[in-house]
């Protein structure tokens, strides 16, 4: 991705997912320790470099994810994402339960699916705060997109 964000403005991200994620309380030591690590990697020129993210399989990342969990799902992300037009970036909270939903007939069907309501409640509180803190999410670029569209004369 060419244009990362400036690490302030992922860390005012950390902030507004932690914040929602945890409600005020600490997170779980394994999610500060890789915060510790950004800051530390932050301070030494490499913060999107020593390996705190996760990134894509590709040569020229188009994501960058960074696994912050939340108070009742340990695998939820925090996630840097090309915009669709491949100019920037936008962040998304990215639930990560989409891929492991057991089958209809496992006695865990049930609480798996009231799991993942949760986290897309959690996500879309994530990015509603990240909206509202100015921050680009899929949300506001769609919006950005309708306007641009409107004023060219292209409206969908």
């Amino acid at each position: 991705m060419s244009d990362l964000p400036h690490p302030k403005l992922v860390w005012q991200a950390i902030e507004a997912y932690l914040h929602c994620a945890y409600e005020g309380s600490n997170p779980p030591s394994g999610v500060q320790k890789r915060l510790e690590s950004l800051r530390a990697a932050g301070e030494n020129g490499n913060f999107f470099a020593d390996g705190t993210f996760e990134r894509d399989s590709s040569p020229a990342p188009k994501k960058y994810s960074l696994r912050l969990g939340n108070r009742f799902y340990p695998h939820m992300k925090l996630s840097i994402d090309q915009r669709p037009d491949g100019i920037g970036f936008l962040f998304r909270a990215d639930t990560h339960d989409r891929h492991i939903c057991p089958a209809t007939s496992s006695k865990d069907y049930g609480a798996f699916c009231e799991l993942m309501e949760k986290n897309q409640k959690m996500a879309q509180s994530i990015e509603a705060a990240w909206g509202e803190g100015g921050l680009p999410t899929f949300k506001t670029y769609l919006k950005e997109d309708l306007a641009r569209r409107q004023q060219s004369g292209r409206n969908p």
